[in-house]
């Protein structure tokens, strides 16, 4: 338990007028805190137990301040509690979330912190010290007040200049009104301004958060080789600093290093291991690195996570269903009928538990049909396919068959694309094919590989490839870009060619254009050839 400190020089804060929501599973616990409560000025406080009327309690109401106990031992804990309500978008800048555990392991706080709280307190602690954590949010969030306040309307550009307005260096809340307006700054796009903002934070305090806003601003600039240098000096220097371990995934991905975009997941889900959607990630990027082990055990921890949790989906079930699959044509009868009855048992779990999932069902026939092509059974293979195109044409956002067999062969998806965890109940946007916006997409990366911006034309063609699956033009586009770049860039050349074989595998099996085509013959003529061999300049126009 921290000691009592004293900053006499700080403005009191009234909370006769403050409405405070104090949740904990323990009736001992929550009595004792809601009379330190009374003690601080506190009327208004509602006190309740860990259920399921929780989440809608917080929905519909405005709180000030949150107090929410987290006990391992509870069936739903507290933060899980915070996580739902982070997803769900019901934590409000305005209110003050206090995360109270009992349990200060390393991997419970570091899942506290994926969620954000504006502080954690660990169990038991003294009113003394309730009153210094409450007193110094309430008094940043009395500051930020204006600001937080456009930002729950959804006016970011508004917030953006009230904060602008309030930032003098005598406001008391100085280095943080900046930070506040860096990440309206990089909300908004106007990266080359937050990087400016966060460089200048940065190596004047070193602080940490800064630094990581700062490799954020990098990435809106495409300037990918920065942002990997900060991340990893921000690594070295804050090692449980997870949320730069999963933007230093992303930056690999985007470079084409996977298999470094896989190590650092895989280190990052060792200090903190209680995140599904970290642990999904990890499986995602292990299978593309055909580290299949791995990916197995990525998804059974999602699994095992997953009760109770906003972030449990179907997902986990089909991918490892999947992964069993493919370890059928290799196996011995006996292996062979253990996987199948796995199999079977996840494809049906995921069909019990999830029953709303009409896509998830889709792949699941998918999943059935690709088996039975494996075990040679022509006519089930065809069964399953017809059962799921049958169900496929009734949904309104219907699964893109081929893309989802192509994906179920294991081959990677495009290096921007990420397949997402969909929660059970939860609106989501799915995006639409958009052949328009591919094509402009891919003829803007044209643009930018002419001016020079390789970084800026592998972009826009992952955008292009996003939008429209089909655009085999900017499929090629990319295979020749991580082709350039491998023969430029001798550090990342092994990771780049996997890209190359990746993104040309995705059209072998394909009726191409001829000028497609040819250009996929040319392609896979350079990539047969020792790369110090290869054209000094392009090898061969982009396809339009």
């Amino acid at each position: 338990m921290a000691s009592v400190r004293n900053n006499s020089t700080d403005t009191r804060i009234d909370y006769s007028d403050k409405h405070v929501l104090l949740i904990d599973s323990s009736g001992n616990m929550r009595a004792t805190i809601y009379y330190m409560l009374r003690e601080l000025g506190i009327s208004n406080v509602k006190a309740v137990t860990i259920n399921d009327k929780v989440i809608p309690l917080i929905a519909q109401n405005d709180f000030d301040v949150i107090l929410l106990g987290h006990n391992a031992s509870d069936s739903v804990t507290g933060i899980q509690i915070l996580e739902e309500a982070r997803f769900r978008g019901f934590i409000k800048p305005s209110a003050a979330w206090v995360c109270m555990t009992s349990d200060s392991s390393q991997e419970v706080i570091l899942h506290a912190i994926d969620s954000q709280p504006d502080d954690l307190i660990t169990k038991p602690f003294s009113i003394e010290e309730l009153k210094f954590r409450l007193d110094h949010i309430m008094r940043r969030k009395q500051a930020l007040r204006p600001v937080d306040l456009a930002i729950e309307s959804g006016a970011r550009y508004q917030a953006l200049q009230i904060c602008e307005a309030l930032i003098d260096r005598q406001h008391p809340e100085y280095n943080h009104l900046q930070k506040v307006r860096g990440t309206l700054l990089l909300d908004l796009g106007e990266y080359e301004k937050a990087r400016e903002l966060f460089d200048s934070i940065y190596w004047e305090s070193r602080d940490k958060e800064a630094g990581l806003y700062l490799c954020k601003a990098y990435c809106g600039l495409d300037d990918l080789t920065a942002a990997e240098q900060l991340l990893q000096e921000l690594i070295n220097d804050n090692p449980l600093l997870i949320a730069a371990y999963d933007l230093l995934a992303e930056v690999h991905e985007k470079m084409g290093d996977l298999v470094q975009a896989r190590e650092t997941l895989k280190e990052a889900t060792i200090r903190a291991p209680l995140g599904i959607p970290r642990q999904m990630e990890l499986g995602r990027v292990a299978i593309q690195t055909q580290e299949m082990d791995l990916a197995k055990g990525a998804y059974r921890r999602s699994i095992s996570l997953g009760k109770n949790s906003c972030y449990r989906s179907a997902e986990p079930y089909l991918k490892l269903a999947n992964l069993r699959r493919m370890e059928v044509k290799s196996s011995d009868d006996n292996a062979r009928e253990q996987i199948e009855r796995e199999i079977d048992g996840l494809l049906i779990n995921a069909r019990q538990q999830f029953s709303s999932d009409r896509n998830a069902e889709v792949r699941a026939f998918l999943i059935r049909s690709q088996l039975a092509e494996d075990l040679g059974d022509e006519k089930e293979k065809e069964r399953f396919l017809r059962d799921a195109k049958l169900i496929n044409r009734e949904l309104d956002t219907p699964v893109d068959i081929g893309r989802e067999l192509l994906v179920m062969s294991g081959e990677a998806l495009p290096v921007l694309e990420k397949t997402a965890v969909v929660p059970d109940n939860k609106e989501v946007y799915v995006k639409q094919i958009n052949p328009d916006m591919s094509d402009k997409a891919n003829r803007l990366g044209i643009k930018h590989y002419l001016s020079g911006k390789v970084g800026l034309a592998i972009k826009s063609f992952g955008a292009a490839v996003d939008f429209d699956f089909n655009n085999h033009s900017a499929v090629l586009n990319l295979a020749q870009l991580f082709l350039e770049t491998a023969r430029n860039d001798k550090v990342r050349q092994e990771g780049r060619l996997k890209m190359v074989d990746r993104y040309l595998n995705l059209v072998e099996r394909v009726v191409l254009a001829p000028e497609q085509k040819a250009k996929k013959i040319l392609l896979k003529k350079y990539r047969q050839m020792p790369l110090a061999e290869l054209p000094s300049s392009s090898l061969g126009s982009l396809l339009k």
